[in-house]
């Protein structure tokens, strides 16, 4: 491999990376806006076991982005933009893991290999996933 191919690999493994903490995080936020009612940095760096300044420093890349708003002291929203990647993101985690329940793995584990597979699977793997579950419950419905 050449370096200019080597750079730009690493350049785009460290991008990805970047957009699966920003879907990991916009999930977050979804989710306790909607069973809280609120977000605040302090429960965000807790449920994501970060410190504060890097649950702090994250939400101000989101809001960079466009994907997030907040002022000091004041909860996080999401903004229409980063609803939109929450929605995309909890979808793929939901198609992934009841993918892994159909394959036989304990409800636990496949909620937690599905936070790390939801970030690595094309769109073409996630249609041929929910044809599966689909197919299997068709299946056992009848």
């Amino acid at each position: 491999m050449n370096s200019q191919s080597s750079t730009h690999s690493l350049r785009k493994t460290r991008a990805d990376h970047a957009t699966e903490i920003a879907e990991d995080y916009v999930e977050l936020i979804a989710e306790l806006v909607q069973t809280q009612g609120t977000c605040r940095v302090t429960e965000l760096a807790r449920r994501m076991g970060v410190s504060h300044v890097t649950a702090s420093r994250t939400v101000g890349r989101l809001v960079t982005a466009g994907l997030a708003k907040t002022r000091p002291h004041q909860p996080i929203e999401l903004t229409p933009q980063g609803e939109r990647m929450a929605a995309r993101a909890r979808a793929r985690h939901e198609v992934v893991f009841e993918f892994l329940k159909h394959l036989g793995v304990s409800e636990q584990i496949a909620n937690s290999d599905a936070e790390g597979i939801e970030h690595h699977c094309s769109p073409e793997t996630l249609a041929a996933m929910t044809r599966f579950i689909q197919s299997e419950n068709n299946r056992s419905s009848q």
